[in-house]
């Protein structure tokens, strides 16, 4: 399975993040901002706005002279074998409430995972609910937003690969039966724009993803709202797209 290279604005932000706090840690005793900028390349506005994420997830901390130190989440996320796995998955599920309570949605962690959709975690709540899976997830990669973003990562062989295990049907009255309809909106959605679903999985339903890619691995973060909250949907999928560095960047460290 190929994938398409398109950097997005969270990747960059991203490898941007990754550069501080491998600055941040080689200095045990502490670093300042006007050094980690030294020392990085960063503009100190850039840099000021990562520091705030870094240390809001946990991953450096700010000390009493001012200067950066590694932080808690960091050394956790730094252990080996199955303490590692569970501290990647514990940071994932707080950032995925987090995401529900500031946005108001449903939010779904998803991975392409040997050939398959696979929604790995998620955050829901009464006043958020999640959507229902009336048709197995797996099955539905071209009419959800998350599979459609997913799609969209992949090149036109492995999207055929997959449409041909995972045939195109319609779901509802809104959803893309048309292969050629279905892949043309694939390759002319501009990386940057989270990928829409009207009421294309389920009636009384609208959803919004945005790509998490880190490596070779293809996944997406997404967020689903009842149709009675569709005023709501570019505004929450724009929150979404901008906040999605946090989650990716659980996955590189």
């Amino acid at each position: 399975m190929a994938l398409k290279p398109e950097p997005t604005a969270p990747l960059h932000s991203v490898q941007h993040a990754l550069r501080v706090m491998e600055t941040v840690s080689r200095h045990g005793s502490g670093v300042t901002d006007v050094q980690i900028a030294r020392e990085t390349g960063l503009p100190v506005g850039h840099l000021a706005h990562l520091l705030r994420m870094l240390c809001r997830e946990g991953y450096v901390e700010q000390v009493a002279d001012g200067a950066y130190m590694v932080g808690e989440a960091l050394v956790r996320l730094g252990s080996g074998g199955a303490e590692r796995q569970a501290a990647i998955e514990h940071k994932l599920q707080q950032t995925l409430t987090a995401l529900r309570d500031s946005i108001g949605a449903a939010i779904y962690l998803s991975r392409y995972i040997d050939g398959e959709i696979r929604i790995t975690q998620y955050a829901d709540g009464p006043r958020t609910p999640k959507v229902n899976e009336w048709v197995d997830f797996k099955s539905a990669a071209h009419a959800m937003a998350a599979g459609k973003c997913m799609l969209t990562q992949l090149d036109h062989n492995g999207r055929r690969d997959h449409l041909s295990r995972h045939k195109i049907v319609r779901l509802t009255s809104h959803t893309t039966t048309s292969e050629r309809v279905l892949f043309n909106k694939l390759d002319s959605h501009p990386a940057s724009v989270p990928v829409l679903d009207l009421q294309e999985y389920a009636v009384g339903t609208v959803c919004a993803a945005v790509p998490i890619t880190a490596g070779q691995a293809v996944g997406s973060l997404a967020l689903s709202l009842p149709l009675t909250h569709a005023h709501r949907l570019r505004q929450a999928a724009h929150t979404l797209n901008r906040e999605a560095a946090p989650v990716l960047l659980s996955l590189a460290i």
